[in-house]
């Protein structure tokens, strides 16, 4: 029953409008219960013993239960059936259960929906009743074991994603990067590895995820190796940092493949190398390298640079000349696919939600739980991934076709002659 409200439109369990919300999906529910047990007890009202009476009767109400919506906390009382018919194959009553509000249900799957997101994007589990008691007028369902309950399925989850067969996707070219994050692994430089690809109609997704200790060549190559078995074939091209674990472990599992280092991590070293007066000079200089008209500009910037450095810092132009052929494989590519193939942007974009999750719950638990935690939150990103500039060119990618200043010289139909 509604509540007589003040000027300000209040009432004392709040404002008007959420109280009348509230009465309102009580009443639906209530409704939709009464027409719920009306139908099967018509449905079984042939049913009669010896004597002749009904073996399905009303028999009353429930006693009243409070059901978390997602309009509010609302009581309900569910009609109740007696069902004195007998299961020939087991002896038992037979019992009528609710399809709408199964005994057991003191919330929503709605709600059930929003308590992982809840959690995942920071509000840690203690918070939940507070936080949603003002929305919900309730805490009823609420509690912080719901959320051990849903990181075992998450860790279900993590594990069928990566026991999954990837013969049938085509991952033309992918990231890899170790992302160290603020979560209790097994070991205190333990990284989570991460592969992420794009398919051949130009949408990223992403590959495999697991923990591996220092990004060591056997982490990684153990990584390449499972996603062998499982059918990945060798894509084009790999973006990655500096990190030699990954490249080697990709020169043993696909030796085809071509390798891009990431300009964003090579810019980084590079100047940690330089006193910070030279610095903003020379990152101008790299920048001319990278953002170059094409490669044969992009090798006369890497002259420039190393005219400019060569004589008082040897060892940072080393750094830039001894990976040239790495840093410039990006420009045999689409000139509309540079800007995603140069660095491993793709990758840190979508982890900056898991960071500030760790970050804010100071770690989480064993590393199983941490795993299913970044696992869950880069799948529920991928959504918002967009695709790859001009995605019809990434088939031709795949298809061999041979690009010179970033524009397609060789269509298709000529290998097939």
């Amino acid at each position: 029953m509604l509540s007589v409200v003040n000027e300000e439109g209040v009432t004392p369990n709040g404002s008007l409008i959420d109280e009348i919300v509230r009465e309102g999906a009580r009443r639906m529910l209530a409704a939709a219960l009464e027409v719920e047990v009306n139908s099967y007890i018509a449905e079984l009202a042939g049913q009669c013993d010896d004597g002749g009476r009904r073996l399905v009767v009303r028999n009353g109400y429930h006693q009243l239960r409070k059901v978390t919506t997602a309009a509010g906390t609302v009581e309900v009382k569910a009609p109740r059936v007696n069902d004195k018919r007998v299961d020939e194959s087991t002896g038992e009553r037979k019992r009528f259960s609710s399809a709408i509000l199964p005994p057991w249900c003191r919330k929503s799957p709605k709600i059930s929906e929003v308590l992982p997101l809840l959690y995942l994007h920071g509000l840690s589990s203690g918070d939940f009743a507070p936080a949603l008691n003002q929305f919900l007028g309730s805490t009823a369902g609420l509690s912080p074991a719901t959320v051990t309950r849903l990181t075992a399925q998450w860790q279900a989850d993590h594990q069928a994603f990566m026991d999954r067969d990837l013969s049938a996707t085509d991952y033309v070219y992918v990231w890899a990067d170790g992302v160290h994050l603020r979560i209790r692994l097994e070991e205190a430089k333990a990284a989570v590895l991460v592969l992420m690809g794009v398919r051949a109609d130009g949408t990223k997704k992403l590959i495999a995820m697991t923990d591996g200790y220092r990004e060591s060549s056997e982490a990684w190559a153990g990584l390449l190796r499972d996603c062998a078995r499982r059918g990945m074939r060798a894509p084009v091209l790999a973006v990655g940092d500096g990190a030699l674990g990954f490249w080697n472990a990709l020169n043993e599992v696909f030796p085809e493949t071509r390798h891009q280092r990431c300009w964003v991590h090579k810019t980084a070293n590079t100047l940690d190398a330089l006193p910070k007066s030279a610095q903003p000079a020379a990152k101008r200089a790299i920048q001319e390298i990278y953002n170059a008209e094409d490669k044969d500009h992009a090798v006369s910037a890497i002259r420039d640079f190393e005219r400019a450095y060569q004589a008082k810092y040897p060892k940072v132009v080393k750094r830039i000349t001894d990976d040239q052929d790495e840093l410039l494989a990006f420009f045999d590519f689409p000139a509309e696919h540079w800007i995603h193939l140069r660095t491993t942007n793709p990758i840190e974009s979508a982890f900056a939600t898991v960071r500030l999750r760790t970050k804010v719950t100071k770690g989480a638990g064993s590393r199983a739980a941490a795993l299913a935690m970044v696992f869950k939150l880069i799948e529920s990103a991928q959504a918002r991934w967009r695709a790859v500039n001009a995605p019809h060119l990434v088939a031709l990618v795949r298809a061999g076709a041979r690009f010179e200043r970033g524009h397609l010289v060789e269509r298709l139909d000529q290998y097939a002659a």
